[in-house]
């Protein structure tokens, strides 16, 4: 697996980020996946892993997936189902694919699951590859 192209100081995948996730994604030809603590430094209600947090990760591993492919793309609609509350403390693997594409239109589904396999989110998403002048943009926040 290769890992995938990161932003410095974005709060879910920046390494320079003295506040954030700093999770790394990798991607397998098929899907990106990340692992990750649940840390009681971005809990909700006490013990809980805040679902914020949760959403970000899957809305990030599933632009990974289309990264991946060295398409520069944005979110447009997101869409996430809790399924169980995710304790603090527990690791959890967040894994995305892209499932079709139309036109400039990109649709993903993701999954937030624990390591005996029970699932704590899952994700759909909608991104849409950005205009030449924003693509420039973003390519410059590449780590």
């Amino acid at each position: 697996m290769k890992e995938v192209l990161r932003y410095p100081n974005c709060f879910v995948c920046g390494d320079q980020n003295h506040h954030g996730l700093k999770a790394k994604f990798y991607y397998d030809g098929e899907k990106a996946v990340s692992s990750v603590i649940a840390s009681e430094n971005f809990e909700g209600y006490k013990g809980i892993y805040h679902g914020g947090v949760i959403s970000s990760l899957l809305d990030e591993v599933m632009i990974k997936a289309i990264l991946a492919e060295e398409k520069y793309v944005v979110t447009v609609e997101l869409t996430v189902r809790y399924l169980a509350s995710l304790p603090v403390g527990e690791k959890v693997n967040f894994e995305g694919r892209v499932t079709k594409q139309k036109g400039k239109v990109i649709f993903t589904k993701g999954q937030a699951a624990g390591e005996n396999g029970s699932v704590f989110a899952t994700a759909t998403g909608k991104y849409v590859e950005a205009r030449p002048g924003l693509k420039e943009q973003l390519m410059k926040s590449v780590d």
